[in-house]
């Protein structure tokens, strides 16, 4: 039976498999999912999967449902933490309506016209979503190519059409091997591609991001970079890898993911922290960054806060703001999965995810309203 064939079934549904063969793993699936029709479907795949033969097992079961997806760099499922796995979110038709529209070759990205297709995407979500009630909420969630180092202006483009409807969403992903991550949409994978996605419910929604780390005394003044290449080349008129090492570091450290992921740097913007995590230290002594990145801004070391303490926190605010919870789409940086094994706290960070409903995928970036951002915990909760 396919997707668009299913009785009704009110909650969000969730289901993922291990099967190496996506044929397998998509019959996997659709027998965890059940018989409720969809409005709209997410995946959510480990880059090992072959593309291809994903993307017609995806299309031999979703007949009839727009279904938009991306690689990732680990998974979030029913088991917390997860890895090498296909997951899918069902958004049930009883209660929601999908739109979607994508943009192919974002290296050349047109702003203008960019801006008109959002706008004629959120009214065609707020003309067909109308039976759904008279009190119809709406978010757009987005999903980009994590090695486009385009994250920044497609994010404040797409807000900015997009007006008082908020935007979250996250950059895929390949297992920190930095060589080809992909967007799923029209029944297709697509490198240097972005999509936008309107879910509309009258359920409540709210979007959110909290970060683990807090700034500390160490600061680093960015004296030489190549802003397009997003590399920093020095600190404080030394070289940047060094530098950087020096202030944040210990004796007999070395530079490294899970080094990066312990001492995060952070920049103040608008009067909050935001954490701009470095991706590799490289030959020539410089550092690529995940993020935009440029000379003049003064960068802190970050230091890390209670997570378990600040998450318990977070889900509980949640709660306070939306009631009941059915799931929380989550877009949680791999540099937190990583720091969460180095400090062995991964298991409790998983159980605490199993705890409130969280299911997502781990990211390159994250993308909160206008701003694109690195080593956050940032989602979308939606109630029952």
């Amino acid at each position: 039976m396919s997707i668009a064939h299913m009785e009704v079934k009110q909650s969000i549904g969730f289901a993922s498999s291990h099967a190496d063969d996506p044929f397998a793993a998509m019959d996997d699936i659709m027998a965890q999912l059940g018989d409720a029709p969809l409005a709209g479907a997410i995946v959510f795949c480990s880059h090992h999967l072959d593309r291809d033969m994903l993307a017609r097992a995806i299309n031999r079961r979703s007949e009839g449902v727009r279904v938009i997806g991306c690689t990732s760099s680990g998974e979030l499922t029913a088991q917390g933490y997860d890895h090498g796995s296909l997951s899918v979110i069902g958004f049930p038709a009883a209660a929601f309506h999908m739109a979607s529209h994508c943009f192919l070759d974002i290296d050349n990205f047109d702003p203008g016209a960019a801006r008109a297709a959002v706008r004629a995407l959120a009214a065609e979500a707020e003309r067909d979503s109308r039976h759904l009630g008279d009190a119809v909420n709406h978010v757009a969630l987005f999903l980009v190519d994590g090695l486009s180092h385009s994250e920044e202006l497609l994010t404040m483009t797409i807000q900015d059409a997009l007006g008082d409807i908020p935007l979250i969403g996250g950059s895929s992903g390949d297992d920190l091997a930095f060589r080809q991550t992909a967007i799923l949409e029209g029944g297709a994978f697509h490198g240097r591609a972005a999509v936008v996605a309107i879910l509309s419910t009258p359920r409540p929604m709210h979007v959110f991001k909290a970060q683990h780390y807090r700034p500390g005394e160490h600061k680093m003044v960015i004296t030489g970079a190549l802003p397009h290449e997003r590399i920093v080349t020095e600190i404080n008129a030394e070289p940047a890898a060094a530098e950087y090492l020096r202030l944040a570091g210990h004796a007999g450290e070395a530079l490294g993911t899970e080094f990066f992921a312990a001492h995060p740097p952070m920049v103040r913007a608008g009067g909050e922290y935001y954490v701009r995590s470095i991706q590799s230290a490289n030959d020539d002594g410089s550092l690529t960054f995940y993020c935009a990145i440029d000379e003049g801004i003064v960068l802190t070391v970050g230091e890390p806060v209670d997570r378990i303490a600040g998450m318990e926190a977070l889900f509980s605010d949640i709660r306070g703001t939306i009631g009941e919870v059915d799931r929380i789409i989550a877009f949680d940086c791999v540099l937190n999965r990583i720091d969460a094994e180095q400090r062995q706290i991964a298991h409790e960070v998983s159980q605490l995810y199993r705890r409130n409903g969280v299911i997502g995928f781990n990211t390159y970036g994250e993308q909160y309203h206008a701003l694109h951002v690195n080593q956050t915990f940032s989602g979308l909760a939606i109630g029952t």
